[in-house]
């Protein structure tokens, strides 16, 4: 079992796409209202984790404990000496409910409202009445500050907009956990401060985040922890004042070199 302060906690993690090993051995430990920025060059494993955690990936190894209970249970196989887990379609759905996410692309149902987006896993995945489910998403809405768009198609709205919308459709689940995957990288840069603005504001509220961003500057002043992945392992990890100023291993301090424009 994890230590009471530990909302997810991850032992042994390995993910294998065929001959292609993408995550080889990742540990973590997440504490409640932690806010972790994870950087790393494209096709380092850093999305892949986040697909693992809300279970979007299946895991090929190793343990994945989230709020006190392991997911899965053991099936006696190993690969490459980690235990291989078994998942039950009940238990990923609870853990869905749970790790809500937003993705690079919006992924908004195009003949649907802004508010009937929000509102369609509150109806479907929760069952809840349309009265309900309406009030709950008029106030996520109102809290990215799209209340006013609530019945225009997403057609309509401008990337940014469009990527508020589906921080208010992750934040209807009411999950424990937030994890953002590149949630700026389809923007125009003119549009990238606003999603990171809903971003640092929900931080301010205590919650629980994942952040995979290439924003050095954001990355900085908003995270509590940094972790820099390189070939799918934790390369270094720690403060931002540390990892991001003063990194302390050569990988880590090329992959900072390409970024000579962020400031802090």
């Amino acid at each position: 079992m994890s230590t009471p302060s530990s909302i997810i906690r991850i032992r042994g993690l390995h993910k294998r796409f065929g001959d292609l090993h993408v995550l080889r051995g990742i540990d973590l430990d997440v504490a409640p209202g932690e806010r972790i920025a994870i950087l790393g060059s494209s096709g380092s494993g850093k999305s892949t984790l986040l697909r693992c955690l809300n279970f979007m990936e299946m895991p090929s190894a190793g343990e994945i404990e989230i709020l006190g209970r392991t997911v899965g249970r053991p099936t006696g196989a190993q690969a490459g000496g980690e235990r291989v887990m078994q998942y039950s379609e009940a238990e990923l759905c609870a853990v869905r409910r749970s790790v809500g996410m937003v993705f690079q692309q919006f992924n908004l149902f195009p003949h649907m409202t802004v508010v009937q987006n929000v509102m369609e896993g509150l109806r479907t995945v929760k069952g809840e009445a349309r009265d309900a489910a309406h009030a709950k998403a008029m106030r996520e809405l109102d809290k990215v500050g799209l209340a006013d768009k609530a019945h225009v198609y997403p057609g309509r709205l401008s990337g940014g907009q469009q990527q508020r919308v589906a921080i208010a459709r992750a934040l209807a689940m009411e999950p424990q956990v937030l994890l953002f995957d590149e949630p700026t990288s389809s923007l125009d840069p003119e549009l990238v401060g606003e999603v990171l603005s809903v971003i640092r504001d929900l931080g301010s509220e205590g919650r629980t985040m994942l952040l995979v961003t290439h924003e050095l500057g954001f990355a900085y002043h908003f995270a509590s922890r940094v972790v820099f992945v390189a070939d799918g392992v934790f390369h270094e990890e720690g403060p931002p004042e540390a990892v991001l100023k003063h990194p302390q291993r050569e990988r880590t301090q090329r992959f900072l070199e390409r970024f000579t424009a962020f400031s802090f």
